[in-house]
């Protein structure tokens, strides 16, 4: 398939189009502060099972869900209120968007509104159809294929004409495996590229311009 076939495009959100460090420094420091005061955890122990359920679930909400009961509601709404003047629009690459045919979707893991926030502070909320985040998975995270699967059947797509876009490698394989084509993102770039993805560029904006 060729670029000239896609019909639905689907933007990974963090670290894709955008570069998140300034924002997600701030967001993992409420994590901390959130799991410490929920849990009942000093410092050192709420970070310890933040990166852990991160790694072992795909999302650290999940499993603070699962062992902890927390309101995933609550946690997301909470860790997301980041201050978002540290993020400045892009006409570059809200040109290069905007010009794309089809629909356009934010998938991301975030919850708590994040995506919306982000969107708006980029000024690319006008530009996209639909965002599908953990919540609306269920907080079932990337890279469960059950994740993509509602992402299908929620925005109604046929991932035999989307592509996929993301900076997370592991993101893409599980995509690959149900007919996206796919797209890595990112300074570095892996040598030989695995057969799951499809095409690499160094940001979202040098792909979008060989289109």
């Amino acid at each position: 398939m060729s670029f000239a076939d896609i019909k639905s495009w689907v933007f990974d959100l963090d670290n894709t189009l955008y570069p998140a460090r300034a924002l997600y420094d701030e967001i993992g420091e409420r994590m901390t502060r959130y799991i410490a005061r929920e849990v009942g955890l000093d410092t050192a122990g709420a970070l310890e099972i933040r990166e852990r359920y991160f790694h072992q679930y795909g999302a650290t909400v999940v499993g603070l869900v699962r062992h902890h009961g927390i309101d995933a509601r609550d946690f997301l709404l909470n860790v997301h209120d980041a201050d978002h003047s540290v993020l400045e629009p892009d006409p570059e690459l809200r040109a290069l968007i905007a010009a794309l045919p089809g629909r356009r979707i934010v998938f991301t893991n975030g919850g708590g509104g994040h995506a919306q926030r982000v969107l708006a502070s980029l000024d690319l909320s006008d530009l996209f159809d639909q965002v599908f985040d953990i919540e609306d998975a269920k907080l079932t995270p990337k890279p469960q294929q059950a994740c993509y699967e509602q992402l299908l059947t929620h925005c109604g797509i046929d991932a035999r004409g989307a592509l996929l876009i993301e900076d997370t490698m592991r993101n893409l394989e599980p995509a690959h495996e149900l007919g996206f084509i796919t797209a890595l993102v990112g300074d570095v770039h892996p040598a030989p590229l695995p057969p799951y993805v499809d095409h690499y560029a160094r940001d979202v904006k040098a792909l979008l311009r060989g289109l």
